[in-house]
């Protein structure tokens, strides 16, 4: 269980040092990382505490009049590397709209070119579904990785942006569409019928959602990979949002 440095940081803890304390001292296991100039001190804080660095969270972009991905990718491989850890990738297109098939064929030309130099550092590649991008559905990123085809890309199940965009019952038949190709799932404490990211996006110890059930159709797939704590725009106190977290994770657990 990791969490999201979107969880972790407020004006107590901005360094990678004081948001490495602050995991470790609440027991989890790492964090996932928006990447910057600080990603290297971060894995080495990470590395000196015994933690792990699950995701690094950068973009591509399909359009053909566009780069396809920056330095700051080919970094962050490299910080990564022999770790078997996750390049996390979300795709978007100014031209195309969420989720339109006719990026096929180029997304797949990109993230092969990524996933190969992945390949070589002992990376793994997650597309990442998210709210308004081209890959914006759990079917999308299924339907990419597959055309894809290579061993060491897959997707990610982000809780609330399925939340936004898709029917509470389908949970089940998605997740076990994405199991043969599923590296990482994010969860947090959401609403049922929630709308907005302030009710999508909660600790875990809130919201009406059930997430409990949500966990146990995981189990019951045969999940058994990282499950991060996304905490983007919840605000407030690290500490305590991280604690009441942890807190749950451990109950939901039990």
């Amino acid at each position: 269980f990791f969490a999201l440095d979107n969880a972790a940081t407020d004006d107590k803890h901005k360094t990678p040092k004081e948001q490495v304390a602050l995991l470790k001292e609440l027991g989890y296991d790492g964090i996932g990382s928006r990447g910057g100039k600080h990603l290297p001190q971060m894995a080495e804080e990470l590395e000196k505490n015994g933690l792990r660095l699950f995701t690094v969270y950068l973009g591509v972009n399909i359009d053909p009049d566009q780069p396809a991905y920056d330095q700051e990718l080919i970094d962050a491989i490299d910080v990564l590397k022999g770790s078997n850890e996750i390049l996390w990738l979300f795709i978007r297109s100014n031209k195309l709209k969420p989720s339109d098939p006719a990026g096929d064929e180029r997304a797949v030309k990109i993230l092969r070119e990524v996933a190969d130099m992945a390949a070589e550092a002992n990376v793994r590649v997650a597309l990442y579904p998210h709210t308004g991008f081209w890959v914006e559905r759990v079917e999308d990123a299924v339907r990419v990785a597959k055309k894809v085809d290579r061993k060491n890309v897959g997707v990610t199940f982000n809780l609330c942006h399925w939340l936004m965009v898709d029917d509470e019952k389908n949970a089940e038949s998605l997740i076990k569409s994405a199991m043969p190709h599923l590296f990482v799932v994010t969860i947090n404490g959401a609403d049922s019928g929630g709308k907005d990211w302030k009710s999508l996006i909660q600790t875990l110890d809130r919201g009406t959602y059930d997430i409990k059930g949500f966990l146990k159709t995981l189990g019951d797939a045969g999940y058994r990979g990282p499950i991060g704590f996304q905490g983007y725009g919840i605000g407030g106190n690290a500490r305590d949002n991280l604690k009441r977290t942890m807190t749950a994770w451990r109950e939901l657990n039990r």
